[in-house]
């Protein structure tokens, strides 16, 4: 495992609570990150250390940007390799490895934002130039590590969100069915094109399209290999909103302050409670819904949320 390496400035408490993430009005951050790492086990109980990570290493294709004022605890993670239509090479992948590590440990952050900076494209999926020079070997070990990846996005204890403009295929279709919620472009093009080059989507897409969309869709999605519009992957539930093409990144934006508002505590059990219920019988889901909630019963959110709807004002959430 290689260090993860930063630059770092506490500036809250140097000390060890549970959900105690300080909300700090702080300047907006961008990081470009690029390291691999392996990615920690989860947990519920988070270290109350704000930092902002200073240094820049090798990649500029992934940044993480921090907002601050009243958005502060909204996380952007931005694609940027515009030579390759954000596809996604060794390097790359780096980036998103350490970001998504950077975002897990982050208890300051309530919800995350992924968008291209590209025009006309949000991730074109694995760079084939760079896949051609690998030996099978290689590209086993790539592509598990990509499906790695997407797991961990998956598994962020925070709501994710995919910002959709433009080309979403093979791998970027995997990356933003990996994300809780999408939102998209009307002139977005998404597709898992893998099986025109004798392949099948191996990044989670054969597992995630059909709990999505159903299996009868989903089958024939990767089957032809289609791509298809933003109105059509909105009709068959792939996208949670298709907004007029360049209107997504605001769309998602709005979403995002909407659930900063809320008791982040209470978001993290939600999700917690939606993603591994589903995947168990409803018995045992429902005990799962019943030890998320008990452990919101002793919060001071909990408290905060009762006396601001007494009071007739707006709740102020510390995560507490």
């Amino acid at each position: 495992m290689v260090a993860f390496r930063i630059f770092a400035m506490a500036v809250s408490h140097q000390c060890m609570k549970k959900w105690k993430p300080h909300k700090v009005n702080q300047p907006s951050v961008s990081l470009i990150i690029s390291r691999s790492f392996t990615f920690s086990s989860r947990t519920w109980q988070y270290q109350s250390v704000r930092t902002l990570i200073l240094e820049s290493v090798s990649s500029e294709s992934v940044r993480l940007n921090r907002l601050s004022g009243s958005d502060s605890g909204i996380v952007e993670v931005r694609l940027e390799r515009p030579g390759a239509k954000n596809a996604i090479g060794k390097d790359m992948l780096r980036g998103l490895q350490e970001t998504f590590e950077a975002i897990e440990r982050d208890a300051s952050a309530n919800v995350v934002m992924i968008y291209s900076s590209v025009p006309r494209v949000f991730c074109a999926g694995a760079d084939l130039k760079e896949r051609k020079t690998m030996n099978p070997s290689e590209v086993h070990s790539f592509v598990n590590s990509l499906r790695s990846t997407f797991s961990a996005l998956e598994a962020l204890h925070l709501p994710t969100i995919a910002v959709i403009e433009g080309a979403a295929l093979g791998g970027g279709l995997e990356m933003a069915l990996s994300c809780d919620l999408r939102i998209c472009g009307e002139e977005a093009i998404l597709g898992l094109p893998e099986t025109g080059l004798a392949i099948i989507p191996g990044a989670g897409g054969t597992q995630r399209l059909p709990r999505l969309v159903g299996k009868a869709v989903a089958k024939e999605l990767i089957f032809t290999g289609r791509k298809i519009c933003g109105r059509d992957a909105m009709s068959m539930g792939l996208v949670n909103y298709c907004v007029p093409t360049g209107e997504a990144h605001q769309k998602g934006l709005e979403i995002a302050q909407d659930i900063n508002q809320k008791g982040p505590i209470a978001i993290r059990m939600a999700k917690r409670a939606i993603n591994e219920g589903l995947e168990i019988d409803m018995a045992s889901a429902l005990e799962l819904e019943e030890d998320c909630y008990e452990q919101l019963l002793n919060t001071k959110d909990r408290l905060e949320g009762l006396a601001a709807f007494a009071e007739k004002r707006k709740p102020r959430y510390t995560g507490e």
